[in-house]
């Protein structure tokens, strides 16, 4: 065989670097490609006999499936008919990066990859109702994987039970002469393999250890809402407490119910100085709904809790004006609690917090419809 080493980490040439890779795989071949972990070894995943060869070049059993690279993290939705929130959320942070996703598929039929190609490409892509995806950080990598003109499946580019290689020295030990393409982009930038990740109903597992570890993957998966008021020590913490209140109701159960989906409520203030308590009259009217707001101490809105809110609530429109003028970028994710605005009961009597809480509370039932756990 033939076998073309191309270099694929400079300028000059990388176009026709890219033409000769597709050229290959358009041809049914197999060509090795540089990504952030590992070198990976690709087949279309639309031509049986490319699929077959890949599986013979890898020694790899008939019941192990590959991993399906895509280019752009939104081609998910044409693998996966319904994506959870929750796993939504993973590749919204974690792709393009080291992560690989399975997803489950209970209707291949109706996911849009199998409509257009047919159901014969369906074996190729799905095994045991499950799919896994993969969206690698490395530019030349996706544009490869974009360009390729079909679904491209994939998997370390090594022989069965051999290391995954890091450079292309250590991807022709064992491949060399069985692949058609050889994409050279230099060591690979981790030279660790990607943590593979299972999806069910309500969260997820983790099958393989890699880049991130089990903490990492609860920041990446957490579901974080943040209600935002003046002070912080009266709306937004009450917003804060009877929102964890609406929420468990939803999921059946109390407040560790929603830590064991990856949910996290916060509270800040656009004035607040920090670590003052909440007011003694929020503390009351909380205690009167059974909940505890003892233990709030305020905190000042920051970038960092604005970044990491999947959902910013806010209690009036210059509440919204100074979230968004922190970082614009939350523009789409910020938005009044209330149809009204939420008027600041600090100075009042018990009774006016207890109004404002309950205008918080009738906010919150119609605003968390639209929050996905």
């Amino acid at each position: 065989m033939v076998q073309d080493v191309i270099t694929f980490y400079s300028d000059e040439g990388y176009r026709e670097s890219l033409r000769a890779a597709c050229e290959a795989f358009g041809r049914g071949g197999l060509v090795v490609f540089p990504t952030e972990t590992v070198y990976g070894v690709g087949a279309r995943a639309d031509m049986p006999a490319a699929v077959d060869r890949l599986r013979r070049v890898k020694q790899r059993a008939d019941e192990q499936p590959f991993t399906v690279h895509i280019g752009r993290r939104d081609d998910v939705d044409r693998f996966v008919p319904k994506v959870s929130a929750m796993a939504r959320r993973l590749i919204r942070r974690g792709w393009p990066g080291p992560i690989t996703i399975l997803f489950p598929v209970n209707a291949v039929g109706d996911a849009p990859i199998v409509q257009e190609l047919g159901t014969d490409v369906a074996s190729a892509l799905y095994h045991e109702g499950l799919v896994g995806l993969r969206c690698p950080d490395d530019d030349r990598a996706r544009d490869l994987l974009n360009e390729a003109g079909g679904p491209v499946v994939a998997a370390s580019a090594n022989v069965a039970g051999q290391p995954a290689p890091r450079n292309v020295a250590e991807v022709l030990r064992t491949l060399e002469g069985k692949v058609d393409v050889v994409l050279d982009g230099g060591p690979t930038r981790l030279s660790v393999p990607s943590t593979i990740v299972e999806f069910n109903g309500t969260g997820y597992r983790v099958l393989r250890p890699g880049v991130y570890d089990e903490a990492s993957l609860r920041r990446l998966t957490a579901l974080n809402l943040l209600f935002v008021c003046t002070g912080n020590t009266c709306r937004s913490p009450m917003a804060a407490a009877l929102c964890g209140q609406v929420l468990a109701e939803r999921v059946g159960g109390q407040a560790d119910a929603l830590a064991a989906r990856g949910v996290a409520v916060r509270s800040c203030g656009v004035f607040a100085a920090g670590g003052a308590p909440a007011s003694a009259e929020a503390v009351e009217v909380m205690q009167r709904r059974g909940l505890d707001v003892s233990g709030h101490r305020s905190q000042p809105l920051s970038p960092e809790l604005v970044n990491q809110a999947d959902h910013i609530f806010v209690m009036t429109q210059s509440h919204w004006d100074s979230v968004v003028r922190s970082m614009p970028s939350a523009k789409d994710r910020c938005r009044l609690l209330c149809d009204g605005e939420v008027d600041d009961p600090i100075g009042g009597p018990v009774e006016r917090y207890a109004q404002c809480a309950a205008q918080l509370e009738a906010g919150l039932r119609e605003r968390l419809k639209e929050v996905e756990i």
